[in-house]
């Protein structure tokens, strides 16, 4: 197989499994979630993950902070030496794990509820049944598409869906909570996209 070949084969296959993802109603609560606790209780978003998962979780935080969202990553084995203590009572928690069932964030979960038991919880996972999705108040779920990878092992079609499982909460907050492009300029000074948003 050519390289050509190779590389229409790895879009259509990673196309047809972001068109796959299917909605369910958590993502409408997952967004209230978000909207209520950071935007007008004035809490903010913690994501986490291990892994390539967890440079998803990073990468959703930093797209939230951007726009409007105050967000950090909490990394789930740093959470175990005294990292916990960014949360605070109005956050609310975005686990991603491909499997549901990573042992760091499942004890993430755990630590965080002894903290403070009713902090919400959504979670970006393969696996609408794994414990993980069980803890969930918002269980968003990729459908466990085949990773394009040649071994069926390398985090890459799962962590395309997470991405963009992400650009859908991103957007739809910023929809309700009426972002603008001046209230980006005022977050994002720098480099192009600092210069276009102040235009």
């Amino acid at each position: 197989m050519s390289i050509a070949e190779s590389m229409q084969s790895i879009l259509t296959a990673e196309s047809r499994a972001i068109a796959a993802i299917p909605y369910s109603d958590d993502y409408d609560r997952a967004v209230e979630l978000i909207v209520e606790h950071v935007h007008r209780r004035g809490g903010k978003l913690v994501t986490s993950g291990m892994g390539k998962a967890g440079q998803i979780a990073l990468n959703i935080a930093t797209t939230f902070s951007s726009t409007g969202i105050p967000a950090v990553n909490l990394h789930p084995s740093e959470a175990q030496h005294g990292d916990l203590g960014v949360l605070q009572p109005n956050d609310v928690m975005l686990l991603v794990s491909n499997s549901g069932r990573t042992r760091e964030i499942l004890d993430l979960v755990v630590l965080a509820r002894n903290l403070y038991e009713a902090v919400p919880i959504i979670v970006i996972s393969g696996n609408a049944d794994s414990p993980l999705a069980r803890m969930a108040d918002a269980s968003l779920v990729t459908a466990d598409a085949e990773e394009v990878c040649p071994l069926g092992l390398t985090p890459t079609t799962s962590t395309t869906m997470m991405t963009v499982i992400g650009d859908i909460l991103v957007v739809n907050v910023m929809r309700l909570t009426g972002f603008t492009r001046a209230d980006y300029a005022k977050r994002h000074h720098g480099g192009y996209l600092g210069t276009v948003s102040r235009t």
